[in-house]
């Protein structure tokens, strides 16, 4: 039972007041920088899913509070706090646990959104809407997923991934695909490929007049079950292009910051070690990557492979 989990939970962590640390904070007495610099000392690429990580703040009002191999994005504000993915069920409790180490109120968030809808990004979902009491937002297709806790027949990876806790959506996003909250402002634009509900997301935050433009891309990669054939999938490919197409159109726009599901794919860690999150790649040269994958494995289909 959820309740039961909680209970554990509750007791598991250490809850810290919210005087404690200033909402500017990353910990008690410790910068932004080696804030930072603790998570690349202590992770790896493409590290473990649920493989505890210390949180840090990327820039302004957003914070990373995922794991090593899963990320969580905090975006805050005096009005509530928003939560995009939640890592999975275990890793949930690493991301609730880095929201009270900055200083945040679990109860503050207002919002959880996703990414795309496999329960290493979502499968905690459960568990957080209930500790914080937050509205989940979620794109029709993901939706469908989270609601029943099972993926889409047609998502390429559907045979794949194991069931979630199941989750209720509280809003579906389409048609305005903007989240607002007190002054702050997230951009939503679908991106399916990996998975058919995928949302990706842009947002600005700002720090002693310096602002920056942040996309939290999704995963995109060309990965299936075996058998799956993208070029079978005429109508979903031309889709999944479309989606990389907009987050190369957010490069051009500006995209001072990427952020991808998993860290190591916009190459988190390094950034980290050079003390330059706005370092490349961003959105244009993610896209262009990515891109380069799939026209890869379309060119294997069409040789009969995989």
């Amino acid at each position: 039972m959820i309740s039961a989990r909680i209970a554990r939970l509750t007791a598991w962590l250490t809850i810290l007041p919210a005087s404690a640390l200033s909402a500017a904070q990353v910990s008690a007495g410790e910068t932004e920088t080696s804030a930072q610099a603790a998570w690349a000392a202590q992770c790896e690429d493409w590290d473990d899913w649920d493989k505890p990580a210390p949180p840090f703040r990327v820039h302004g009002n957003t914070y990373h509070v995922g794991t090593c191999g899963i990320s969580a994005i905090l975006v805050t504000s005096a009005d509530g706090h928003v939560l995009i993915d939640t890592g999975t069920e275990g890793g949930a409790k690493v991301v609730a646990d880095n929201i009270v180490q900055l200083g945040f109120r679990l109860e503050d968030v207002r919002y959880i959104l996703s990414s795309h809808e496999h329960f290493d990004h979502v499968g905690g979902m459960a568990l957080l809407k209930d500790m914080t009491g937050a509205q989940v937002l979620a794109s029709p297709d993901a939706a469908a997923a989270l609601r029943t806790g099972m993926v889409s027949s047609h998502d390429p990876q559907h045979t794949s991934h194991p069931a979630m806790a199941p989750v209720t959506v509280d809003r579906i996003l389409e048609g305005n695909m903007a989240v607002d909250l007190g002054d702050m402002r997230l951009l939503a634009f679908p991106t399916p490929g990996h998975t058919p509900g995928a949302l990706s997301w842009r947002w600005q935050s700002c720090e002693d007049g310096s602002c920056q433009e942040i996309v939290y891309a999704d995963s995109l990669s060309p990965v299936s079950d075996d058998g799956y054939r993208f070029s079978d999938h005429a109508f979903y490919l031309r889709s999944y292009r479309d989606g990389l197409a907009r987050v190369w159109i957010n490069g051009v726009m500006g995209c001072d910051i990427l952020l991808t599901p998993h860290p190591s794919a916009s190459g988190m860690r390094d950034k980290l070690l050079a003390g330059d999150l706005a370092a490349e790649p961003t959105c244009t040269a993610y896209a262009n990557s990515i891109t380069a994958r799939l026209d890869a494995r379309l060119a294997e289909e069409a040789e009969g492979n995989p």
